[in-house]
């Protein structure tokens, strides 16, 4: 597997070069955020491991340009960035997983793992056999199917690519069909934040999900905002 690590602080990344390696692992550096993307536009990588702050651009542009880009290779972002807020901004740009400095190993190695596990789940290049997901991955909504195991939204006329994310934040509205579930629990059972932070960031992908789903985003029959608590979705009857 190859793995791309995109850090400017030369001793950590060698340092993670040479335990990946030591892993089996083939490993290239990038040291700033336009390298970084040179590298995803001629090289196929199984992780990106991504910092924050970067010269030239930092990890935030480079993420979001990627996805802009369709390239969906999991992304681990390291950042000394630990607010909520930070972590939000990751997540919008398109971050499957983030990792505050200083961290140990251990904690890098399992995370990078559980991407790459996802990695092989979702493979679908080249002829590559791809796990059958579980049938509670596959939802049918407003003539739109949504297979979360493979991060995919399939209408008649197009495909559209889910971030992690989005898949976990529509999962849990589905699986929490009828209620109404505030921002704040948002937060903590789908990222996993649990200090006081902006909730905007919700809002941002609660609009990007009505424009996959709704046929009027701007009214949305779906996804509905509950006011001054947060929002809900309603099972679609036509389904």
């Amino acid at each position: 597997m190859k793995i791309l690590i995109v850090e400017d602080e030369r001793h950590l990344a060698d340092g993670l070069r040479f335990n990946l390696e030591a892993d089996g692992f083939e490993v290239e550096i990038a040291y700033d955020g336009e390298a970084a993307l040179e590298a995803v536009e001629k090289t196929v990588f199984d992780a990106v491991i991504l910092d924050v702050m970067l010269p030239k651009m930092n990890g935030f542009t480079v993420a979001r340009r990627m996805r802009d880009a369709q390239n969906f290779t999991p992304i681990l972002m390291l950042t000394a960035l630990g607010k909520p807020e930070d972590v939000l901004l990751g997540f919008e740009a398109g971050t499957d997983d983030y990792l505050p400095k200083p961290f140990e190993l251990s904690i890098f190695t399992a995370r990078l793992n559980s991407l790459l596990r996802r990695r092989e789940w979702f493979a679908r290049e080249n002829g590559q056999p791809k796990s059958v997901p579980p049938t509670r991955d596959f939802f049918l909504v407003n003539g739109k199917m949504i297979d979360l195991g493979n991060l995919e939204l399939k209408s008649e006329t197009e495909t559209i690519q889910l971030t992690l994310m989005e898949a976990k934040l529509l999962r849990y509205l589905i699986e929490n069909t009828g209620i109404a579930v505030s921002r704040k629990t948002i937060l903590e059972e789908v990222w996993d934040l649990h200090e006081d932070t902006d909730t905007r960031a919700i809002d941002n992908f609660i609009v990007r999900l009505r424009r996959y789903l709704e046929d009027e985003p701007n009214n949305p029959k779906i996804l509905q905002t509950v006011r001054g608590v947060g929002y809900k979705f309603v099972a679609d009857d036509k389904n």
